[in-house]
Protein backbone atom coordinates (compact mmCIF):
# COMPACT_ATOMS: atom_id res chain seq x y z
CA UNK A 1 0.00 0.00 0.00
CA UNK A 2 2.81 2.41 0.86
CA UNK A 3 4.44 1.62 -2.47
CA UNK A 4 1.22 2.43 -4.31
CA UNK A 5 0.81 5.74 -2.46
CA UNK A 6 4.43 6.69 -3.20
CA UNK A 7 3.96 5.85 -6.85
CA UNK A 8 0.80 7.95 -7.10
CA UNK A 9 2.51 10.86 -5.37
CA UNK A 10 5.46 10.64 -7.75
CA UNK A 11 3.09 10.59 -10.70
CA UNK A 12 1.46 13.76 -9.39
CA UNK A 13 4.78 15.51 -8.95
CA UNK A 14 5.95 14.61 -12.43
CA UNK A 15 2.65 15.63 -13.96
CA UNK A 16 3.08 19.04 -12.36
CA UNK A 17 6.31 19.58 -14.33
CA UNK A 18 4.62 19.47 -17.73
CA UNK A 19 1.21 19.32 -19.34
CA UNK A 20 1.13 15.94 -21.09
CA UNK A 21 -1.26 15.20 -23.94
CA UNK A 22 -3.96 12.59 -23.40
CA UNK A 23 -2.50 9.19 -24.32
CA UNK A 24 -5.02 8.68 -27.10
CA UNK A 25 -3.81 11.91 -28.76
CA UNK A 26 -0.12 10.92 -28.82
CA UNK A 27 1.22 9.87 -32.22
CA UNK A 28 3.36 6.84 -31.42
CA UNK A 29 4.64 4.95 -28.36
CA UNK A 30 5.41 6.92 -25.22
CA UNK A 31 9.07 7.01 -24.18
CA UNK A 32 11.18 7.78 -21.12
CA UNK A 33 14.85 8.48 -21.80
CA UNK A 34 17.48 7.80 -19.13
CA UNK A 35 20.49 8.71 -21.27
CA UNK A 36 21.56 12.30 -22.06
CA UNK A 37 22.58 11.29 -25.59
CA UNK A 38 19.20 9.73 -26.36
CA UNK A 39 17.52 12.74 -24.69
CA UNK A 40 18.93 15.07 -27.35
CA UNK A 41 18.03 12.81 -30.25
CA UNK A 42 14.55 11.89 -29.04
CA UNK A 43 13.68 15.54 -28.52
CA UNK A 44 14.22 15.92 -32.29
CA UNK A 45 12.54 12.75 -33.60
CA UNK A 46 9.44 12.33 -31.43
CA UNK A 47 5.98 13.82 -31.79
CA UNK A 48 4.43 16.07 -29.12
CA UNK A 49 3.56 14.09 -26.00
CA UNK A 50 5.69 11.05 -26.85
CA UNK A 51 8.76 11.90 -24.78
CA UNK A 52 7.39 11.71 -21.24
CA UNK A 53 10.68 12.47 -19.47
CA UNK A 54 14.40 12.81 -20.05
CA UNK A 55 17.38 12.15 -17.81
CA UNK A 56 18.27 14.52 -15.00
CA UNK A 57 21.65 15.06 -16.69
CA UNK A 58 19.99 17.14 -19.39
CA UNK A 59 18.67 19.58 -16.78
CA UNK A 60 22.21 20.07 -15.43
CA UNK A 61 24.29 22.76 -17.21
CA UNK A 62 27.44 20.75 -16.42
CA UNK A 63 26.18 17.52 -17.99
CA UNK A 64 23.63 18.33 -20.65
CA UNK A 65 24.14 17.55 -24.33
CA UNK A 66 21.20 19.66 -25.47
CA UNK A 67 20.26 23.32 -24.96
CA UNK A 68 18.92 23.87 -21.46
CA UNK A 69 15.91 25.79 -22.71
CA UNK A 70 14.97 22.78 -24.83
CA UNK A 71 15.66 20.27 -22.04
CA UNK A 72 13.48 22.15 -19.59
CA UNK A 73 10.46 21.64 -21.81
CA UNK A 74 10.47 18.06 -20.52
CA UNK A 75 10.15 16.50 -17.09
CA UNK A 76 13.27 14.71 -15.86
CA UNK A 77 13.89 11.63 -13.76
CA UNK A 78 16.77 10.26 -11.75
CA UNK A 79 16.33 6.95 -13.51
CA UNK A 80 14.74 5.03 -10.65
CA UNK A 81 12.30 2.24 -11.38
CA UNK A 82 9.65 3.99 -9.25
CA UNK A 83 9.87 7.23 -11.24
CA UNK A 84 9.66 5.41 -14.56
CA UNK A 85 6.78 3.22 -13.43
CA UNK A 86 4.84 6.30 -12.35
CA UNK A 87 5.09 7.65 -15.89
CA UNK A 88 3.92 4.33 -17.40
CA UNK A 89 5.87 4.57 -20.69
CA UNK A 90 5.68 2.09 -23.52
CA UNK A 91 9.46 2.15 -23.93
CA UNK A 92 12.49 3.12 -21.83
CA UNK A 93 15.67 4.16 -23.62
CA UNK A 94 18.80 3.78 -21.50
CA UNK A 95 22.55 3.67 -21.95
CA UNK A 96 24.39 0.37 -22.29
CA UNK A 97 25.57 0.98 -18.69
CA UNK A 98 22.08 0.53 -17.23
CA UNK A 99 22.56 -1.26 -13.88
CA UNK A 100 21.62 -4.96 -14.15
CA UNK A 101 19.29 -4.71 -11.14
CA UNK A 102 17.39 -1.86 -12.78
CA UNK A 103 17.18 -3.72 -16.09
CA UNK A 104 15.90 -6.81 -14.27
CA UNK A 105 13.25 -4.76 -12.46
CA UNK A 106 12.01 -3.29 -15.74
CA UNK A 107 11.85 -6.79 -17.23
CA UNK A 108 9.80 -8.10 -14.29
CA UNK A 109 7.38 -5.20 -14.72
CA UNK A 110 7.03 -5.82 -18.44
CA UNK A 111 8.60 -2.49 -19.45
CA UNK A 112 10.41 -2.63 -22.79
CA UNK A 113 13.98 -1.33 -22.60
CA UNK A 114 16.16 -0.27 -25.52
CA UNK A 115 19.82 0.61 -24.96
CA UNK A 116 22.01 3.11 -26.76
CA UNK A 117 25.77 2.68 -26.95
CA UNK A 118 28.46 5.31 -27.41
CA UNK A 119 28.69 6.64 -30.97
CA UNK A 120 32.34 6.72 -32.05
CA UNK A 121 31.75 8.13 -35.53
CA UNK A 122 29.31 10.34 -37.40
CA UNK A 123 28.02 7.26 -39.24
CA UNK A 124 27.38 5.54 -35.87
CA UNK A 125 25.41 8.54 -34.70
CA UNK A 126 23.33 8.72 -37.85
CA UNK A 127 22.49 5.04 -37.36
CA UNK A 128 21.37 5.80 -33.80
CA UNK A 129 19.25 8.71 -35.01
CA UNK A 130 17.46 6.43 -37.45
CA UNK A 131 17.15 3.69 -34.81
CA UNK A 132 15.48 6.00 -32.30
CA UNK A 133 13.26 7.61 -34.92
CA UNK A 134 12.05 4.15 -35.99
CA UNK A 135 11.44 3.29 -32.34
CA UNK A 136 9.29 6.40 -32.03
CA UNK A 137 7.47 5.61 -35.28
CA UNK A 138 8.74 8.73 -37.05
CA UNK A 139 11.33 7.60 -39.56
CA UNK A 140 10.85 10.83 -41.51
CA UNK A 141 12.07 12.88 -38.55
CA UNK A 142 15.12 10.62 -38.28
CA UNK A 143 15.93 11.07 -41.96
CA UNK A 144 15.60 14.84 -41.57
CA UNK A 145 18.05 14.95 -38.64
CA UNK A 146 20.46 12.51 -40.30
CA UNK A 147 20.35 14.70 -43.41
CA UNK A 148 21.13 17.83 -41.42
CA UNK A 149 24.09 16.05 -39.83
CA UNK A 150 25.34 15.00 -43.27
CA UNK A 151 25.00 18.56 -44.57
CA UNK A 152 26.98 19.93 -41.59
CA UNK A 153 29.64 17.25 -42.13
CA UNK A 154 30.00 18.13 -45.80
CA UNK A 155 30.18 21.86 -45.04
CA UNK A 156 32.91 21.32 -42.43
CA UNK A 157 35.30 19.43 -44.74
CA UNK A 158 38.74 21.07 -44.86
CA UNK A 159 41.69 20.03 -47.02
CA UNK A 160 44.37 22.55 -46.01
CA UNK A 161 47.25 22.02 -43.58
CA UNK A 162 45.86 20.83 -40.22
CA UNK A 163 46.26 22.86 -37.05
CA UNK A 164 48.10 21.01 -34.26
CA UNK A 165 45.38 21.10 -31.59
CA UNK A 166 45.17 20.06 -27.97
CA UNK A 167 41.63 19.45 -26.77
CA UNK A 168 41.96 19.72 -23.00
CA UNK A 169 39.01 18.44 -21.03
CA UNK A 170 38.00 18.67 -17.39
CA UNK A 171 40.75 17.29 -15.15
CA UNK A 172 43.43 17.80 -17.80
CA UNK A 173 42.41 14.72 -19.78
CA UNK A 174 42.37 14.29 -23.55
CA UNK A 175 40.12 12.44 -26.02
CA UNK A 176 41.17 9.26 -27.76
CA UNK A 177 41.93 9.06 -31.48
CA UNK A 178 38.93 6.77 -32.09
CA UNK A 179 36.38 9.10 -30.49
CA UNK A 180 33.64 11.01 -32.27
CA UNK A 181 35.20 14.38 -31.41
CA UNK A 182 38.57 13.22 -32.79
CA UNK A 183 36.90 12.35 -36.09
CA UNK A 184 35.23 15.75 -36.23
CA UNK A 185 38.49 17.54 -35.45
CA UNK A 186 40.39 15.70 -38.16
CA UNK A 187 37.65 16.28 -40.73
CA UNK A 188 37.53 20.00 -39.90
CA UNK A 189 41.22 20.71 -40.29
CA UNK A 190 42.69 19.98 -36.86
CA UNK A 191 45.35 17.41 -35.93
CA UNK A 192 44.89 15.86 -32.50
CA UNK A 193 48.03 16.84 -30.58
CA UNK A 194 47.56 14.21 -27.87
CA UNK A 195 47.02 11.31 -30.29
CA UNK A 196 50.21 12.16 -32.16
CA UNK A 197 52.00 11.67 -28.83
CA UNK A 198 50.47 8.26 -28.18
CA UNK A 199 47.85 9.38 -25.66
CA UNK A 200 44.53 7.53 -25.64
CA UNK A 201 41.03 8.22 -24.37
CA UNK A 202 41.01 9.77 -20.91
CA UNK A 203 44.81 10.08 -20.63
CA UNK A 204 46.05 12.84 -18.35
CA UNK A 205 48.27 15.47 -19.97
CA UNK A 206 50.06 17.61 -17.38
CA UNK A 207 50.88 21.26 -17.92
CA UNK A 208 54.62 20.57 -17.85
CA UNK A 209 54.38 18.33 -20.92
CA UNK A 210 52.31 20.91 -22.76
CA UNK A 211 54.88 23.63 -22.06
CA UNK A 212 57.73 21.36 -23.16
CA UNK A 213 55.95 20.41 -26.39
CA UNK A 214 53.23 22.97 -27.10
CA UNK A 215 50.53 22.69 -29.78
CA UNK A 216 49.45 25.53 -32.04
CA UNK A 217 45.98 25.68 -30.49
CA UNK A 218 44.43 24.75 -27.15
CA UNK A 219 40.70 24.05 -27.19
CA UNK A 220 39.63 24.38 -23.58
CA UNK A 221 36.50 22.45 -22.70
CA UNK A 222 36.52 23.17 -18.99
CA UNK A 223 37.33 25.87 -16.46
CA UNK A 224 40.29 23.89 -15.20
CA UNK A 225 42.77 26.26 -13.56
CA UNK A 226 45.71 24.92 -15.52
CA UNK A 227 44.07 26.17 -18.71
CA UNK A 228 44.47 29.77 -17.54
CA UNK A 229 47.97 29.28 -16.12
CA UNK A 230 50.11 32.34 -16.92
CA UNK A 231 52.86 30.10 -18.29
CA UNK A 232 50.62 29.17 -21.22
CA UNK A 233 50.25 32.83 -22.10
CA UNK A 234 54.01 33.10 -22.53
CA UNK A 235 54.22 30.34 -25.16
CA UNK A 236 54.88 32.08 -28.52
CA UNK A 237 52.11 31.61 -31.04
CA UNK A 238 49.89 29.48 -28.81
CA UNK A 239 46.20 30.26 -29.32
CA UNK A 240 43.38 29.54 -26.84
CA UNK A 241 39.74 28.94 -27.69
CA UNK A 242 36.80 27.70 -25.64
CA UNK A 243 34.88 24.59 -26.68
CA UNK A 244 31.58 23.81 -24.97
CA UNK A 245 31.86 20.44 -23.15
CA UNK A 246 28.21 19.78 -24.04
CA UNK A 247 29.46 19.14 -27.60
CA UNK A 248 31.97 16.45 -26.65
CA UNK A 249 30.19 13.32 -25.60
CA UNK A 250 27.06 12.75 -27.68
CA UNK A 251 26.25 12.62 -31.35
CA UNK A 252 22.91 13.51 -32.89
CA UNK A 253 22.17 17.23 -33.07
CA UNK A 254 25.29 18.11 -31.05
CA UNK A 255 27.38 17.07 -34.08
CA UNK A 256 25.93 19.97 -36.03
CA UNK A 257 26.76 22.49 -33.29
CA UNK A 258 30.25 21.02 -32.77
CA UNK A 259 31.12 21.24 -36.46
CA UNK A 260 29.87 24.81 -36.61
CA UNK A 261 32.02 25.75 -33.62
CA UNK A 262 35.11 24.10 -35.13
CA UNK A 263 34.57 26.06 -38.34
CA UNK A 264 34.45 29.27 -36.29
CA UNK A 265 37.69 28.37 -34.51
CA UNK A 266 39.54 27.39 -37.64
Amino acid sequence: MRWLVATLLMAGLLAGCAQPLPREAVDGPTIVSLNPCSDAILAEVTAPGQLLAISHYSHDPRATSMPLEQARLYSSTGGTVEEVLALDPDIVVASSFLPPATAAAFARLGIRVETLGIATSVADSQHQVRQLAALAGHEDKGEDLAGRIAAAWNSAAFSGPPIDTLLWQDGGIVPGPDSLIAQMLEHSGFALHSAARGLGQGAYLPLERVLADPPELVLASSDERLLSHPALGRVPGLRHEQFDPALLYCGGPSIIAALERLAEVR
